[in-house]
């Protein structure tokens, strides 16, 4: 992920660079520097791998900030934004002296900035450390399976346990319902985000999101079926892009209508959870979306089997599953139907003590996605980490 500076007088161009920026979901900072005269910055205090210059009419002072950086930072790479992105020959003979790479013509669109810094993480071998850092897809094998349960309490535990910024964008057709297991009643929704894709940055991002008491910061779903067709569904990544580029963790629920058009947005995923019950119709539908998944090229590695409202007479069954479908099951999250059931009806996550199970294995889900401590000890058995646990209900 990249660090881009944006020199700028105007703050209405600035703010749009900056909106085009994070929607490339290559920047990880977006650094600001007003440029006025001979003012320029000491040495550290704008450390970048990249300048954009918001050019103006007298474009020297611009010309003279590349110059200074580059004398810092000889290895940064400097792009012009100008009206005249085909600039004449004195403009150009200044600019290459300052050492600018490139002019791209204003307004800049998301896709010219992404083609172009792509190419200069190619060119410099710039390694991208956390890009799928950040974003983990939950996703159901089929209806009923408690997938959007899964997606809310794993955000919770992100941001209540392992104190990460989190964020939980709620794609799920045809309508969002991971409001209602928060007690939450959000006044924007990814719509919203969709429709003001022109000005999408950090800073109008958070403005749609609804605060929950344990951290989490939620994007919520549609309220009416029909909004799905007004939603370009290629455009949910660059909502997820501008999430990534503010958040510790991006947490998506995508319910369960599958769409090849979300194939960016999961093949560079950390993790793609897919959930699923101990049942026929769930495990057949499993098998299924395990194969569309490796069809659209997500990494074997990144897919991450969930079982819900695992028993432990379903042991046996979930070897013979593993065996057939040639994928190891990752976790199971053991069923207590009455403690879902009442969360579910209060709107309040499982977030409490700590010696509950379900809490303690949604933290240890959340832990092992994330790189964090070991939440909960588990024991290996039959493939998959089976959680050992002493309950009345559900065994």
């Amino acid at each position: 992920m990249l660090r881009v500076l944006i020199a700028s007088a105007d703050l209405h161009s600035s703010q749009q660079l900056r909106a085009s920026l994070e929607q490339t979901g290559l920047v990880s900072d977006v650094l600001e520097w007003k440029v006025s005269g001979e003012n320029f910055p000491e040495p550290g205090e704008v450390l970048a791998d990249v300048i954009l210059l918001d050019l103006e009419r007298d474009p020297d002072p611009y010309f003279g900030l590349a110059r200074h950086i580059r004398g810092m930072q000889p290895a940064v790479r400097i792009v012009a934004c100008s009206t005249q992105p085909e600039p004449d020959p004195q403009l150009l003979l200044e600019a290459m002296r300052s050492g600018v790479q490139e002019f791209l013509g204003k307004p800049v669109s998301p896709e010219e900035l992404r083609e172009t810094l792509e190419r200069f993480v190619t060119e410099t071998a710039v390694p991208d450390k956390r890009g799928t850092d950040r974003l983990i897809v939950v996703l159901g094998a089929k209806g009923g399976v408690g997938a959007t349960t899964v997606a809310v309490n794993l955000a919770v535990q992100l941001a209540h346990k392992l104190k990460k910024r989190t964020a939980l964008i709620d794609f799920g057709r045809p309508l969002g319902q991971a409001h209602l297991m928060l007690n939450l009643t959000p006044r924007f929704s990814v719509r919203d985000a969709v429709e003001n894709l022109n000005r999408l940055d950090s800073h109008f991002f958070t403005g749609l999101l609804t605060e929950h008491r344990s951290g989490l910061s939620l994007l919520g779903g549609v309220t009416q079926p029909e909004e799905w067709e007004r939603i370009p569904l290629a455009a949910t990544a660059r909502v997820i892009n501008v999430a990534q580029s503010t958040f510790d963790a991006v947490v998506v629920d995508y319910g369960t209508q599958f769409s090849t058009e979300w194939a960016p947005a999961l093949r560079t995923a950390r993790a793609v959870l897919i959930v699923a019950e101990t049942n026929v119709p769930a495990l057949w539908a499993l098998e299924r979306h395990l194969l569309a998944l490796l069809g659209l090229g997500v990494e074997p590695g990144r897919l991450q089997i969930v079982i819900n409202r695992w028993r432990r007479t379903d042991q046996e069954a979930l070897k013979t599953v593993e065996k057939n479908i040639k994928h190891p099951i990752h976790s199971v999250i053991p069923n207590d139907y009455k403690q879902v059931s009442d969360a579910i009806n209060m709107g309040t996550p499982l977030m409490g003590n700590h010696n509950n199970p379900l809490v303690s294995k949604f933290a240890q889900i959340a832990a092992q996605l994330t790189g964090g401590e070991t939440a909960v000890k588990e024991a290996k058995s039959g493939g998959f980490n089976l959680f050992l646990f002493s309950s009345k209900k559900g065994g």
